[in-house]
């Protein structure tokens, strides 16, 4: 089944809602950054959560980026979102290791430490929007939800959650994010509360085989809940060679000289998905002759 994400309104209006299955998308973050299980845990939880940000942008060229930076071992994550569900992402430090929080359990928490949380919108204008928050725990759904309220004054419920198989493969991932609209009665948002405080933990939802539907008819059925949107996510890294060439350009002339007389090569890595791009003496010399 293809990882997609459905979007939702209740309450006559006075309630967005998203959720999602990231399985593949995951997935292939786990397999192109061999990634712990802990490092898996914490960079499918921001992927998925940056999937559902992302196709709240209304532009088609509109961008997000989630960065966290944090003092513990995983050190910190970087995810990038379009308005479209392609989502690309890495783990600063993909093979930290910590002591679970109790019997399968994983402690995301401890592998990010204390830290801030960075949310970076370009959206077309002379600058991006750039909102920054400290972590209140690091287990991601929350310092979101945090983001939200203090950042966008958005009230948010957002649950993440990724289950790791016994062979360190993703055996399910998924989450959701439910916000109240400014025009939300005090007895919808009440109402609200009392049912996200009663739903179980989105890992359990996944366990029990919960759909992106399913989750949040669990929570939003008592609401009229009304599909809008079906969407697949992916992981989805957009570097090229070309685009490698243009960013070689971008140093200038001297600095292009300079790496051809000292290094006679250039290697560049893409951290979103390790590939590596490798230019020859000669590659250099003709990017040179296009730069001039």
């Amino acid at each position: 089944m293809n990882d997609y994400i459905i979007r939702a309104t209740a309450g006559n209006g006075a309630i967005r809602a998203f959720a999602a299955t990231t399985k593949n998308t995951v997935e292939k973050a786990r397999s192109l950054h061999n990634t712990s299980p802990v490092a898996t845990a914490a960079l499918g939880r921001l992927l998925t959560a940056a999937a559902m940000m992302g196709i709240m942008l209304k532009g088609e060229k509109d961008l997000l980026t989630l960065q966290i930076r944090g003092d513990g071992p995983l050190q910190g994550m970087v995810v990038s979102a379009d308005s479209n569900a392609k989502v690309k992402g890495y783990v600063f430090n993909p093979y930290v290791e910590v002591p679970d929080k109790y019997e399968g359990k994983l402690d995301v928490s401890a592998a990010i430490g204390h830290g801030n949380l960075s949310v970076i919108k370009d959206i077309g204008l002379k600058e991006p929007y750039s909102g920054q928050i400290e972590l209140i725990s690091g287990e991601i759904a929350e310092d979101l939800t945090y983001y939200f309220a203090k950042s966008e004054q958005t009230p948010s419920a957002i649950g993440l959650g990724v289950l790791i198989d016994t062979d360190i493969t993703v055996m399910a991932a998924g989450g959701f994010i439910i916000q109240l609209m400014p025009d939300a009665s005090d007895e919808i948002a009440e109402k609200l509360e009392e049912k996200i405080n009663r739903t179980p933990y989105v890992t359990s939802l996944l366990d029990m085989g919960y759909t992106p539907e399913d989750i949040l008819k669990l929570i939003l059925g008592d609401f009229d809940i009304e599909i809008n949107e079906k969407k697949e996510v992916e992981f989805y890294c957009n570097c090229t060679r070309e685009r490698v060439e243009k960013a070689l350009i971008s140093l200038g002339k001297e600095e292009l000289e300079k790496i051809i007389e000292e290094d006679k090569k250039a290697q560049l890595h893409c951290h979103f998905c390790n590939k590596e791009y490798n230019f020859t003496e000669n590659d250099l010399k003709e990017i040179l002759k296009n730069a001039l």
